[in-house]
C-alpha cells in the first residue's frame, strides 16, 4: 500500500498571565478583598529587586518586567507584590500539558508560558481546527485561564502568531509578514539593531538577502527567518512520559490467607525493584492495595526518607504499617487481586560502602531506617524534621516537614557559623516572643544593663549587637512595620539570651523589648 503523508499542523497555546492565574487558583485566600489590585512578581537581580511577571491590572497601569520595585512603587503605590516562583509556574504548565493530552499525544513545553500541540491527524474528532481551539478555550476559561492560540504549518509560525497576533489568521504567511521583528525571537540586542536599521516587521527582514542578514546577525537569525517562512520546519520535542512502576498479581481463586498475601507482596516488591534498578531509580513512596472479592479495597502505604530498592526493608515497613492499623487486615471472602504502585521514584545510583567513608554512610543509613520505621509506626506527620527557608525573618526561616517528605523544590541553606565563633541563632525560639522589661537601657541603640523576665532580674554581663532586621515591607502598605534590633546577651550566671527591641526610637516613642530565644 502506498504511504500516506500527513501534513503537519501545530497549535500554539500562550498563557500571558500564567503566574497570577496559577497563584489565584492555588492560593485564593491571598486575593480575598483585593481582586482588582495590580499584582506583580519580583526576584532579586544583582543588588536590585526587579519585576519579573505582571498581572493584567499591573500591565494596564504601565508597568513592565525588568522595572525595579522602587520605580514600580513610585508609579503604582497600591501594587501588590509576590515572590516569583518559576518552579511552581513550570509545574502548573506541566499540569496544563497533561490536560491537553486529550487532544494529541504530542505536547511540547516552551517555558515559561507556551504549549505547542502537534495536531496532525487529531482534528477529525472535533470536526476541524476551529472547534478544537474553541474546546481548548472553553476548558481553560472554566479554570479561570486566559489563553491566546494560533495555528501554523511549523511550531515557529504558530508560536509567533499566538504571541504577537493573538488569534488564528486566514492567511498565515501574510499574517507572519506583518508581525514585528520581535517575533523572530533573536534577543533584545538583535531586535533593537534590526529596528534601528529600519526593519520593523518580519516581512521587511524576509525581503533582505539572507547572506547579508547572516553576515550581520549570525546563522540564528537566518534559521529564525526560514522557520517563520515555513522553509525550515523542525519537529516539536514532545515530553517523554515515563510509565509508572505498577506490578500486580491476580488469583484464579480468592485467597483468604493473609500470610500468603504478604509473601505475594514481597515478590511484587522484588519485581518492582528490578524495574527500578534498570531505570537507576529507587522508590520513596510505595502503596500496596488488596482487592477483596466483595469489592472492598485495603490500602497499605509506606514512605522512606531516601530512595530505596531494599525489598527486606520495605517488607519490614509494610509489616510495621499492618501492626499500626486500628483494624487488622480482614481477608473476608478472600483477595482476588494484589497491586503494588511505586508512587514516587527518584534517582538512585550504586554506592560502594567499603571505600573511605563507608562506615559513616552505613551509620546514616541506620538512622534513616530508624526514622522510616518510626514514621511508619507512629504516622507520617508525627515524626518531623527542620528544613531551611529563604527568609530573613527569624521565625520564618525554617519549615517543619514530615521526616520522610522530599526536600522543598527551592531548598535554602542554613547559615553557617564561623569556626570558633558563637552561633548566630539560638537553638530554641519562643513562639511568640516573650515580653521582657528592660531596665537602664542605653539610648538610642544600646542593649539593656539588666532586664526582668518571668519575675527574675538578670544582670547583663556581656552583650553583642545590634543585628538589625527590617520587616517584610513589600507585603504591607497600611502601616509601617517596626524594625528589630537583636542582641546576644549573657547574664552574670552564664545564661545566654537572644533579645530584641521592637522598633527604633525614630519609629516609636516607647519601643518594647522581647526575648526571642535561648542559647544552649
Amino acid at each position: 500500500m502506498p504511504r500516506v503523508s500527513v501534513e503537519r499542523r501545530y497549535l500554539a497555546l500562550v498563557f500571558p498571565w500564567l503566574p497570577i492565574e496559577r497563584l489565584r487558583a492555588t492560593r485564593p485566600h491571598l486575593f480575598v478583598g483585593r481582586d482588582e489590585a495590580p499584582v506583580a512578581f519580583t526576584e532579586t537581580v544583582g543588588n536590585a529587586v526587579r519585576l519579573t511577571a505582571l498581572g493584567l491590572a499591573a500591565a494596564q497601569a504601565g508597568l513592565q518586567p525588568g522595572l525595579t520595585l522602587a520605580d514600580a512603587r513610585a508609579r503604582v503605590p497600591e501594587l501588590e507584590v509576590f515572590p516569583h516562583d518559576p518552579h511552581a509556574d513550570l509545574d502548573w504548565l506541566e499540569r496544563l500539558a497533561d490536560g491537553c493530552a486529550r487532544y494529541t499525544p504530542i505536547v511540547a513545553l516552551e517555558p515559561p508560558d507556551t504549549l505547542i500541540l502537534d495536531i496532525a491527524g487529531c482534528t477529525h474528532a472535533f470536526d476541524g481546527e476551529r472547534p478544537l481551539a474553541a474546546d481548548v478555550e472553553g476548558r481553560m476559561a472554566r479554570r479561570g485561564l486566559l489563553v491566546r492560540h494560533a495555528f501554523g504549518d511549523t511550531p515557529a509560525i504558530a508560536r509567533a502568531l499566538a504571541r504577537f497576533a493573538g488569534a488564528p489568521a486566514p492567511d498565515e504567511k501574510r499574517a507572519v509578514r506583518r508581525l514585528p521583528v520581535a517575533a523572530l525571537d533573536l534577543g533584545e540586542d538583535e531586535t533593537i539593531a534590526l529596528t534601528r536599521a529600519g526593519l520593523k516587521t518580519v516581512g521587511e527582514v524576509m525581503a533582505r538577502p539572507l547572506a547579508s542578514i547572516a553576515a550581520r546577525f549570525g546563522e540564528d537569525a537566518v534559521t529564525a527567518i526560514r522557520s517563520l517562512a515555513g522553509e525550515a520546519a523542525a519537529p516539536v520535542r514532545a515530553r517523554q512520559r515515563v510509565a509508572p512502576v505498577v506490578v500486580e498479581r491476580r488469583f484464579a481463586e480468592p485467597v483468604a490467607r493473609t500470610d500468603y498475601v504478604l509473601d505475594v507482596i514481597a515478590e511484587l516488591i522484588a519485581e518492582a525493584a528490578t524495574t527500578l534498578e534498570q531505570r537507576h531509580q529507587g522508590g520513596r513512596r510505595w502503596e500496596a492495595r488488596l482487592f477483596r472479592a466483595d469489592g472492598h479495597v485495603q490500602s497499605l502505604r509506606v514512605e522512606t526518607g531516601q530512595p530505596t530498592r531494599d525489598a527486606a526493608l520495605l517488607g519490614r515497613l509494610l509489616r510495621e504499617r499492618i501492626d499500626s492499623l486500628s483494624d487488622p487486615l480482614d481477608p473476608g471472602f478472600g483477595y482476588d487481586l494484589v497491586r503494588l504502585d511505586v508512587m514516587l521514584a527518584e534517582r538512585l545510583d550504586a554506592a560502594q560502602l567499603k571505600l573511605e567513608g563507608g562506615a559513616a554512610q552505613q551509620e546514616r543509613e541506620g538512622v534513616t531506617q530508624l526514622v522510616d520505621q518510626l514514621a511508619t509506626r507512629l504516622g507520617r506527620g508525627r515524626v518531623r524534621r527542620f528544613a531551611a527557608r529563604d527568609s530573613h525573618i527569624p521565625e520564618q526561616a525554617e519549615l517543619m516537614l514530615p521526616a520522610t517528605a522530599p526536600p522543598p523544590a527551592q531548598a535554602a541553606a542554613w547559615r553557617a557559623t564561623e569556626e570558633g565563633e558563637p552561633p548566630q541563632r539560638p537553638i530554641y525560639l519562643f513562639d511568640p516572643p516573650q515580653p521582657i522589661e528592660s531596665i537602664a537601657a542605653e539610648v538610642p541603640d544600646g542593649p539593656p544593663h539588666r532586664f526582668r523576665w518571668r519575675r527574675r532580674v538578670h544582670e547583663v554581663a556581656r552583650a553583642e549587637g545590634p543585628e538589625r532586621i527590617a520587616g517584610e515591607w513589600w507585603r504591607r502598605h497600611d502601616a509601617a512595620i517596626p524594625t528589630r534590633d537583636y542582641y546576644r546577651i549573657e547574664d552574670q550566671r552564664g545564661r545566654r539570651f537572644w533579645i530584641f527591641r521592637h522598633g527604633l526610637y525614630v519609629e516609636t516613642e516607647r519601643p518594647r523589648w522581647y526575648l526571642h530565644g535561648l542559647f544552649a
